[in-house]
């Protein structure tokens, strides 16, 4: 299954940024480095006409439940806008934000450096 004809199944880049929040903000965690690396390169996938990963990618380095909503997004994408917005619904519901781990002990390590 091709992933580069994804980004004209959206409505609109609103639609489209809502979806791709979805995969940066729920599902692709730091704690990971490989998942996270991959679920990214899918997030870019959403938006770019060339190929930036591959289904058998996702399938070789992504776990099972990010794996199968990232499948449920192909597939909404392919069926309807409605569905689409269906996914993007059901994950913000469903899935915790992801915090981002790195970025957090970078921050406490420059305030760190910082206090006398």
């Amino acid at each position: 299954m091709c992933l580069t004809d994804l980004r004209a199944g959206f409505r609109d880049d609103e639609q489209l940024g809502r979806a791709r929040s979805v995969i940066h903000s729920r599902l692709a965690d730091d704690r990971d480095q490989q998942e996270c690396r991959y679920l990214m390169r899918f997030w870019w996938q959403l938006s770019m006409p060339y190929q930036e990963v591959t289904l058998a990618q996702l399938r070789a380095y992504v776990g099972e439940p990010g794996l199968r909503l990232v499948e449920e997004l192909v597939d909404a994408v392919r069926t309807s806008h409605e569905a689409i917005d269906a996914w993007i619904d059901a994950a913000e519901r469903s899935l915790p934000v992801v915090h981002d781990r790195g970025h957090a002990r970078e921050a406490a390590h420059r305030t760190d450096a910082v206090t006398p």
